[in-house]
């Protein structure tokens, strides 16, 4: 190589990349007060302690990444079935449907083997992490419950869940589908 090269640079005069924020953060080099001149180790010593720092903040920066990417992969694997199971519930509602309507004759064999269908529907659920959302008898939750309607009821305390119109499921701790539900109202007072 020719050294009179305009374009090629030496290891010398190679230039290093440096960061604006933490040149500015860096305090200057202590000048020694009878020569003007800045004491090389202090500057040296300054510099240590920025690359110190930056590797510290990029090691926790490192570390936060690696959790929260943990945490979300153990997320996807926990809800990966989830647009498989909210798809589900609409055929398992009918299902159910078919099997009131197979009830009406318990020793048919249509019915001894949906019936065997059903427990298996609900094994695969219930291994999938899948619960059915309580609600009949029990205060109405809008987080879990969606009311589709209210009766009258001097029999059962105003807010509570009467029927399920619809069952509802979470899967582990999330909500797949909210029970549809009839809620009590107290019966209105007729004018004498």
């Amino acid at each position: 190589m020719n050294s009179s090269d305009p374009d090629v640079k030496t290891e010398e005069e190679e230039e290093v990349p440096v960061n604006p924020e933490l040149s500015e953060e860096t305090p200057a080099a202590e000048v020694d007060p009878e020569t003007d001149e800045q004491d090389p180790y202090a500057a040296l010593e300054q510099d240590v302690l920025k690359w110190k720092e930056l590797a510290m903040r990029t090691a926790a920066d490192l570390e936060n990444f690696r959790k929260r990417a943990a945490r979300e992969r153990e997320e996807s694997v926990r809800y990966a079935n989830q647009s498989l199971l909210e798809e589900l519930l609409p055929i398992l509602d009918n299902f159910e449907m078919g099997m009131q309507a197979a009830a009406q004759e318990k020793d048919s064999m249509v019915f001894v083997g949906m019936d065997m269908v059903r427990k298996q529907l609900n094994e695969f659920l219930s291994g999938s992490g899948v619960t059915e959302v309580p609600a009949e008898g029990l205060e109405f939750d809008p987080n879990l419950h969606e009311a589709v309607s209210q009766e009258e009821s001097s029999e059962v305390e105003e807010g509570k869940v009467i029927r399920v119109v619809r069952r509802g499921y979470t899967l582990r701790d999330r909500l797949l589908r909210p029970a549809s539900v009839v809620v009590s109202k107290s019966p209105e007072a007729k004018p004498d």
